[in-house]
């Protein structure tokens, strides 16, 4: 998925102007669209050509909250859909 637009105001809210953008090197992630959308409307961007590649190990927080977020909805057996879903609202 591309980012979208509508994201970068969540950005900002978190972190206000004083941020820098950094992804993987994940094709969707080099997409023509999203490299422009970055550069017009970030604070700052690393280039491309600097990303790590999508790999797990050089991309330790994507994983570390994955890890986080799995621990928190599945600390019990999951009842059901609606038990499910609160739980991922939860975290």
């Amino acid at each position: 998925m591309l980012l979208k637009q509508e994201t970068l105001p969540d950005i900002r809210a978190i972190s206000g102007d004083l941020f820098i953008f950094h992804q993987d090197s994940a094709p969707v992630h080099r997409a023509r669209e999203t490299i422009a959308l970055l550069q017009g409307e970030v604070p700052a961007v690393i280039a491309p050509s600097l990303w790590p590649p999508n790999s797990p190990h050089h991309s330790p927080v994507d994983y570390k909250v994955s890890v986080m977020m799995q621990d928190h909805v599945y600390w019990a057996k999951v009842r059901d859909v609606d038990d499910l879903k609160q739980r991922l609202i939860d975290v």
